[in-house]
């Protein structure tokens, strides 16, 4: 696990601060994850230099959050975030300190994190520094904020939607004295943006527990303050690894309202429309899914459909191939490949511009993509004079 590239230049990175007379640790999510077994991109290291101090040591280095303490240090194996050990200062939006204070602590660097099992830090021999009981906490499965709950979520009411992710994603269980203080602060995540709400659903989603992010999620009661209906026993069993599907489950659990109910998390346009086809794509299923359906929806969407439907045990014809094996089978993929456009309809039937052209390119289409029609000229041109000319 630490010999990949990103420990490697973390290790490095605090080996030359340590050789330039300063304190450096390995901090946060790697260590938790790296204690977990998980695997780690994202290394980060903590110092008592200050930025300044840090720039000195390093020939690279790029200020992408300098006031906040944060350099990036741009070493062979891979660049790495060098934040200096601070404390925050006062609150005022329920989400991100209106100053910061450099501090030589680690301790007290430490302190300000949300939980537990992310307020370890490993020095660069692996030896870990745990004031706050997270590698306990983590042999136990626990979620517990680090010092007075209730301070913590007041400070950042993004912590308590992050407590609940943790949850669906680990498996773990949110200690009693957190929970109760979630419950008496899950008005304030009215606070947070939206796009920072659905970053945290969208690794929700994937989370290899995702009933108990949803338990958890009612149970805090934070769910009458998120738009949408949360019902943790719709979620028994869901497993994923595309949070599009997710948001297309979610979206099928809201019924007629999921455009906005999904609109208000703020998904882009593609997403909308990857939900839009799975949910459309699964109300086809009910009866069979016919060649037009292979064609029209992407074997994503398909996959999200069918899942939804062994999800929730409902009775559809089984399927005589994969959908991989039955897109395989169409006469064509992509609508570009019909060898007729609308010019050639005008052309043969002599007639202007009008609606017909384009319920006649769908036809053949719909004709060629069952089978009932070969995707050639002169037959689809027969085919359109039978069906269109000279009834016209």
């Amino acid at each position: 696990m630490q010999n990949n590239k990103e420990w490697q230049a973390a290790f490095a990175v605090i080996e030359q601060l340590e050789e330039a007379g300063f304190e450096a640790v390995v901090v946060g999510g790697a260590v938790r994850d790296a204690l977990l077994g998980r695997p780690v991109h994202d290394v980060d290291v903590a110092t008592n230099a200050l930025p300044e101090e840090v720039k000195a040591v390093f020939k690279r280095t790029v200020d992408i959050g300098i006031q906040h303490g944060t350099v990036l240090v741009i070493v062979p194996a891979a660049p790495v975030e060098v934040t200096t050990y601070r404390t925050d200062g006062e609150y005022t939006d329920h989400r991100r300190p209106e100053a910061v204070h450099f501090v030589r602590s680690l301790k007290e660097d430490l302190q300000r994190r949300d939980f537990t099992m992310n307020a370890i830090a490993m020095r660069r021999d692996g030896s870990l520094v745990d004031y706050y009981g997270g590698q306990l906490d983590i042999e136990t499965g626990v979620i517990r904020a680090v010092g007075e709950a209730q301070i913590r979520f007041a400070e950042d009411a993004l912590r308590m939607l992050r407590a609940v992710r943790f949850s669906a994603q680990l498996g773990f269980s949110i200690e009693e004295t957190t929970l109760r203080a979630m419950q008496h602060k899950s008005a304030d995540i009215a606070w947070i943006a939206k796009e920072r709400l659905k970053a945290e659903l969208d690794k929700l989603w994937v989370g290899k527990d995702v009933y108990n992010g949803i338990k958890k999620l009612q149970e805090s009661d934070l769910d009458v303050y998120l738009p949408g209906d949360f019902h943790a026993e719709n979620w028994r069993g869901f497993c994923v690894r595309n949070k599009l599907f997710g948001w297309a489950y979610f979206a099928y659990m809201q019924g007629e309202k999921w455009q906005d109910v999904l609109r208000s998390y703020r998904l882009s346009n593609k997403e909308m429309a990857f939900v839009k086809s799975a949910l459309a794509a699964f109300k086809a299923l009910r009866s069979g899914w016919t060649n037009m359906d292979y064609f029209t929806y992407k074997e994503e969407e398909l996959e999200a459909a069918r899942y939804f439907a062994e999800l929730r045990q409902l009775d559809v014809p089984s399927p005589q191939y994969s959908i991989q094996e039955a897109q395989a089978k169409l006469p064509i993929r992509q609508r570009q490949q019909i060898v007729v456009n609308g010019m050639d309809l005008l052309k043969w039937s002599g007639q202007k511009r009008g609606p017909w052209v384009k319920e006649a390119l769908q036809a053949m289409l719909v004709a060629v993509v069952s089978g009932e029609l070969q995707n050639e000229r002169q037959q689809i041109k027969d085919w359109i004079e039978f069906k269109y000319i000279h009834k016209g």
